[in-house]
């Protein structure tokens, strides 16, 4: 009986059980970052940062910690300053993340063409 009662145990699924989940947690993790993003606006478009396209990568670490490549409509534009600032405030606010970088790029530079057919509707361009 004590070979019946060993082989009922579930030694073979506690390592896989966090195994299962991470991928889950870590898709769940970078729906609430997208989510959080599309809460940021480009002053002068009335469009949100994401359907914009202006968000270039999102990278997500094992631990949490959220590294966001953003560009802006024109290198000149008056929010080059404030607009990844507020990003990366509003990414440290979400549930899950525990630290959050913005990096500022201007290559490849942004053009209307990589704004989500979503924004193209909400601004008359389709």
């Amino acid at each position: 009986m004590d070979d019946l009662t060993r082989i009922s145990e579930p030694e073979a699924e506690t390592p896989v059980e966090p195994q299962a989940s991470a991928p889950a947690a870590s898709t769940d993790l970078r729906e609430r970052v997208i989510e959080v993003l599309r809460t940021c606006y480009d002053p002068e478009i009335p469009v949100n940062i994401y359907d914009l396209g202006l968000i270039y990568d999102i990278e997500i670490t094992a631990e949490g910690a959220v590294t966001v490549r953003m560009t802006l409509t024109a290198p000149g534009c008056p929010v080059a300053f404030s607009l990844p600032a507020e990003v990366e405030a509003k990414l440290r606010g979400v549930e899950g993340v525990t630290d959050a970088r913005v990096e500022l790029v201007w290559d490849p530079p942004w053009t209307p063409d990589r704004m989500s057919e979503t924004a193209r509707l909400q601004l008359g361009w389709w």
